[in-house]
């Protein structure tokens, strides 16, 4: 959701003229200049001077603070060009594409944009400028590559190459034992991530191409299989023309909305043609972290063969997702009156078949519209979605509104990841409440039909939408792919504003005293916080140390101060030495992998690193700016 572009329209025909382009070019290149001398003879305060007054930001990845971090105002921006810029030395700045004029909503002030590239003392970097008249309103600076490499060097795991393997018939067993073979103390990986989804796949990826040893293990029985055992009609919501894997575009042919078993099946093939250790059916049971020597001692077992194993890796990433453990509510009588099928939503799949059986879904979010279209296409008898909260329905086109532009256009994809980046979390809120405004008028005959059969719909408690009820893990949100319309059409049944209280043999009990007929319940009711998952795998002492993953910190429903500026805890250090948090949509995990990648090699290099961060702020709610 991250990766939703629903902020930037060119404006028409006029910023096409030739004079304006040049007027244009001519405004940001006398910008950028000043602005690397300002830098460049160390004078602070002529740079930040360079930025609006009212309004600015400045969002660094790695290049100056080696942190994920934006500074907010101007005086921030001189807070942090204090701490780095001595360390940094930045120069050698140039504009690096064409001066485009650009609209966001909720700004009315004409704003121009272009890409440009850096340098500093120890990387290759690049950027995104925007203008609102003379003055700079964002700035992007990220580092893409590191130049400089240190004498020392961690020994590497030696992996045999898969065409070797191939030409040996060697199965995935037989590999992962021949590469326990040759695990002693001095062959361990650097990295061991946890997970080999989407994130934990891409993550490896690039640690592969920059020379860090990792392992990566899952505790499924193929890569993709994550996506491979979910309901047949499962896909993708967001565009493929954003959601490849680093390295690896799609096939051209590739269908905009891919569905889960070719998605399944590309990640196999990923994890091959990458030649990841990936290690299938194995699951970290244990692991802390030694202090005295910088490292972990993590005890994975490997379902298959029984077998357990010790590894010393110097970092761990959970690569699992934002979310953690399936969150099942203990229902009274579901443990031993209830005769029914019951399974979580990450658990339904179509081994069963349904025609004719009555099937009832607590949930309203993503799941359980998919899960309910899938009931219904399967001629189950009935379909009812129990709806305990309000939930925000964003048509599917809507959701992807500029994604196809940025991504098919002139822009190759790490540019237009970039760009995509460059929004600071703090100026969504008036972009995004616009634009959600804009929906409600575009779609009112939809949002009135549903309210008319009972669905409760939000907003979001602030009319900000989709985006930001994602960012702050408040209420649901749905991408309407075709289920809206089977409610509408009271096709699938809804039951809302009401809990489910307990389960009969062959009946879910409401609040509202009545029952459901139900051979089938599925609890689409999401997942419990990343904490429950690092308590579980290493200790409660360390998940309360590292606090919340995921949110902003909004002071909004399930996202309380305070205020944090970034996502809490997320392709960055973290308050617990060598333990790192990867996920994200896929556009969101291709980006941010090569940032976190950047880290991990920095450290294996022993770069000096010295990382900047601002204190949490107040806990205000986001408000329009």
């Amino acid at each position: 959701m991250r990766g939703i572009d629903m902020d930037e329209k060119l404006t028409n025909d006029e910023s096409h003229h030739p004079d304006s382009e040049k007027t244009m070019e001519m405004e940001m290149s006398a910008w950028l200049q000043l602005f690397a001398d300002a830098l460049g003879r160390g004078d602070i305060d002529a740079a930040v001077d360079m930025f609006d007054e009212e309004e600015c930001y400045w969002r660094d990845l790695l290049a100056f603070t080696w942190n994920i971090e934006t500074a907010e105002s101007r005086s921030e921006i001189g807070v942090m060009l204090h701490a780095t810029l001595q360390t940094t030395m930045p120069g050698n700045w140039r504009v690096t594409s064409n001066v485009e004029r650009i609209r966001r909503p909720g700004c009315n002030d004409g704003l121009i944009q272009c890409l440009v590239s850096f340098e500093t003392k120890y990387g290759r970097c690049k950027g995104v400028v925007r203008l609102r008249g003379a003055k700079c309103w964002t700035l992007l600076t990220a580092l893409q590559e590191l130049t400089e490499e240190s004498e020392e060097s961690t020994p590497r795991l030696e992996i045999v190459p898969e065409h070797a393997l191939r030409k040996t018939c060697k199965r995935s067993l037989e590999r992962r034992r021949q590469q326990l073979d040759a695990l002693d103390s001095s062959k361990q990986p650097y990295c061991l991530i946890v997970g080999g989804g989407h994130s934990g796949l891409g993550l490896g990826a690039r640690l592969r191409m920059m020379g860090v040893p990792t392992i990566i293990v899952d505790k499924n029985t193929r890569a993709g299989d994550s996506w491979r055992k979910r309901y047949k009609s499962l896909c993708l919501h967001t565009l493929s023309c954003s959601d490849r894997m680093p390295y690896m575009p799609y096939p051209e042919n590739w269908p905009q909305f891919p569905s889960k078993d070719k998605i399944a099946d590309w990640l196999e093939v990923y994890a091959e043609a990458m030649e990841l250790v990936y290690w299938n059916s194995t699951e970290c049971a244990t692991a802390s972290f030694d202090e005295t020597v910088q490292k972990w001692n993590v005890k994975v077992v490997m379902h298959d063969s029984g077998e357990t194993v010790m590894l010393n890796p110097h970092h761990i990433v959970l690569a699992t997702g934002i979310s953690g453990q399936p969150n099942i509510p203990d229902l009274p009588g579901a443990r031993d009156v209830f005769r029914g099928k019951q399974c979580h939503s990450s658990q339904f799949c179509d081994e069963e078949e349904w025609t004719g059986k009555h099937c009832v879904v607590i949930g309203s979010n993503n799941s359980a519209h998919d899960i309910c279209s899938h009931l219904w296409k399967s001629r189950a008898a009935t379909v009812t979605m129990v709806q305990r909260s309000p939930t925000h329905v964003l048509p599917s086109e809507r959701s992807n509104f500029g994604t196809e532009a940025l991504y098919m256009g002139k822009y190759n994809i790490r540019d237009a990841d970039l760009i995509r980046a460059s929004n600071p979390y703090k100026s969504l809120p008036t972009t995004q409440t616009h634009l959600t405004r804009e929906t409600a008028e575009l779609y009112a005959d939809l949002y009135k039909e549903l309210e008319e059969v009972g669905f409760k719909h939000t907003f979001g408690e602030d009319g900000t939408g989709a985006v930001l009820l994602y960012l702050r893990r408040a209420s649901g949100y749905y991408i309407d792919v075709g289920t809206s319309q089977l409610i509408r059409n009271r096709q699938v049944k809804l039951k809302s504003g009401v809990e489910v209280v307990g389960l009969s043999e062959r009946s879910v009990q409401l609040s509202d005293r009545t029952e459901l007929d139900a051979d089938l319940l599925v609890y689409a009711t999401g997942y419990m916080p990343m904490q429950e998952q690092t308590a579980r795998l290493i200790s409660k002492e360390v998940a309360d140390r590292v606090g919340r993953v995921w949110g902003l910190g909004s002071n909004t429903t399930r996202d309380p101060g305070p205020w944090v500026r970034e996502l809490r805890n997320m392709w960055k250090p973290t308050p617990q030495s060598n333990l790192w948090f990867h996920g994200g949509g896929f556009q969101e995990a291709r980006n941010y992998s090569l940032y976190l990648a950047l880290q991990l090699k920095a450290r294996m290099l022993n770069i000096p690193i010295s990382i900047f961060q601002f204190p949490a702020g107040p806990c205000n709610k986001l408000q329009e700016n």
